[in-house]
């Protein structure tokens, strides 16, 4: 059996509050990164700006030096962005030696859990927080393979059907984060419902009160074509991609309802 790779526990990224629903598991945390539409990505703007920033990028975890590591072995996090943003200037500029140092965020909503008393409520979930510094990718073969890695991200084997590769404007306008990660953390929520024994004995409260869980997933609707769309059919790469993902979705926001809590949860 193979030993599971986990991030160090640090000041930054070690949790303090429900410690058993935390991971610091390499794949569990970079799966959780890398089946998320969106990514929240902070740093500081400089001392001109009290207030820390936080953009929404679109990104994925990969390797570029060992594009066939596996999702629960060391990555870096790729981030695609414009060339003249704030935070691919601050990148390009770093004096830090390191790059810019940034925080890269991400959770998923998996089910409404619903209690006896509004204190009881909660979500199961799925979050993922990573800790890293920032460069911007200079080799044109490193970028096109960030670029082809984001683009497939978004629905898989779109980079080989769409008008590839990229010409010269397109490839200038884009500019591409590498983010050596330092540190990771994730925290996952799934089970049902706990209250407090006081509410579960008391049968005017228990007789009166629904308790339960709705399982949410996020879902792909039927593809729409464009008013310049020629193409007649929706191609495969597309309805399989849908197909999938609405299954695994589904299939994970319905598991995780019946997952076991454990003993810290209990009554």
């Amino acid at each position: 059996m193979g030993r599971t790779l986990m991030y160090p526990k640090g000041v930054s990224n070690t949790v303090n509050r429900y410690k058993h629903r935390a991971t610091y598991d390499l794949g569990a945390i970079h799966s959780i990164i890398n089946t998320s539409q969106v990514l929240h990505v902070s740093f500081n703007p400089g001392p001109e700006d009290p207030f820390p920033t936080i953009l929404p990028m679109i990104g994925q975890m990969g390797s570029f030096d060992y594009p066939s590591a596996a999702i629960d072995e060391p990555l870096e996090c790729y981030l695609h962005g414009y060339v003249s943003s704030r935070i691919m200037n601050l990148a390009r500029n770093s004096d830090t030696g390191q790059g810019l140092p940034i925080c890269i965020a991400t959770s998923r909503v998996d089910g409404l859990v619903l209690s006896l008393t509004p204190n009881s409520h909660n979500y199961n979930y799925r979050s993922a927080v990573l800790h890293g510094y920032a460069t911007l990718v200079t080799s044109e073969e490193e970028k096109l393979w960030a670029m082809k890695l984001i683009t497939n991200s978004v629905v898989a084997d779109r980079w080989d059907n769409s008008r590839v590769p990229p010409d010269r404007a397109e490839m200038s306008s884009t500019v591409i984060l590498k983010v050596r990660v330092v540190s990771g953390s994730g925290k996952i929520r799934d089970g049902g419902v706990t209250d407090l024994r006081k509410d579960t004995e008391n049968g005017d409260v228990t007789n009166r009160i629904w308790t339960g869980m709705v399982p949410v997933w996020e879902t792909f609707g039927e593809p729409v074509p464009s008013d310049g769309n020629m193409v007649s059919e929706v191609p495969e790469h597309i309805t399989s991609f849908i197909a999938s993902k609405n299954a695994q979705n589904r299939a994970y926001a319905e598991g995780a309802v019946h997952v076991e809590l454990p003993p810290e949860e209990k009554n």
